[in-house]
């Protein structure tokens, strides 16, 4: 009989309290778990070990976790990470979407969240694991294989939240698509992202495709519903 190499996971968090429980929960809960406490470390690491996942504290003693998510995403866009941050403010969460993260677990959070979301955010990158082909909204043209956005002679990298929001609203063009089924397709039910999640990724999609992030004419609000593509 085969068995399945666990997943590895990532830790990058400087409190040994905290580190401590969650190495211990989620090796409890199956995962291979590699630690980090500062981001210097935390970026040789993902370098060198290819993690399936990593888990970003914001607060680290050298670099804070923006820059970290940043600098991975220079040669990694494709590794999910998700941001740990006792900051609720939505700018600060819109901030660490644009450095390039897919989601956020605002602290304090239960073990069972983040593993759910964990879980769910593994599962999406199996199944985005084919080959896609390329398509155009407007003058940005989305390679979904290579994690892509270009537009004006310029590229740049997608996170995998924002390759598969944009692919779903893609299937659907020209019909709304709500919050809701958006949640469902994209994070998945057990991840339990809220409506804010949703809009916090529009409006970092809308700066990159439209000539008028304010005055979007491709990704378009619905109101009281969601969203729709004109591409």
């Amino acid at each position: 009989m085969t068995t399945t190499a666990p997943k590895t996971i990532l830790l990058v968090e400087d409190d040994p309290t905290l580190a401590l429980g969650l190495c211990d929960a989620l090796e409890f809960e199956g995962f291979r778990v590699l630690h980090a406490a500062r981001g210097g470390d935390a970026i040789e690491q993902a370098k060198k070990s290819a993690p399936e996942c990593i888990i970003l504290d914001l607060m680290l003693p050298d670099l804070n976790g923006y820059q970290v998510c940043t600098e991975i995403r220079r040669f990694d866009p494709r590794t999910p990470i998700l941001m740990l941050t006792a900051r609720s403010q939505e700018a600060d969460k819109i901030r660490g979407l644009d450095a390039g993260a897919d989601d956020y677990v605002t602290k304090p959070f239960s073990v069972g969240e983040l593993v759910a979301r964990i879980r769910a955010v593994l599962r999406r990158t199996l199944r985005s694991a084919v080959v896609d082909v390329p398509f155009t909204i407007g003058e940005a043209t989305i390679d979904p294989a290579a994690h892509t956005l270009a537009r004006a002679g310029e590229a740049e990298q997608l996170s995998f939240y924002e390759v598969e929001l944009l692919k779903l609203l893609y299937e659907r063009k020209g019909q709304p698509v709500s919050r809701e089924d958006i949640l469902r397709r994209v994070w998945g039910i057990d991840a339990n992202p809220t409506n804010r999640t949703v809009d916090n990724f529009v409006v970092k999609l809308r700066k990159k495709i439209e000539a008028e992030p304010a005055q979007p004419r491709h990704i378009l609000t619905v109101y009281g519903l969601g969203y729709k593509l004109v591409p």
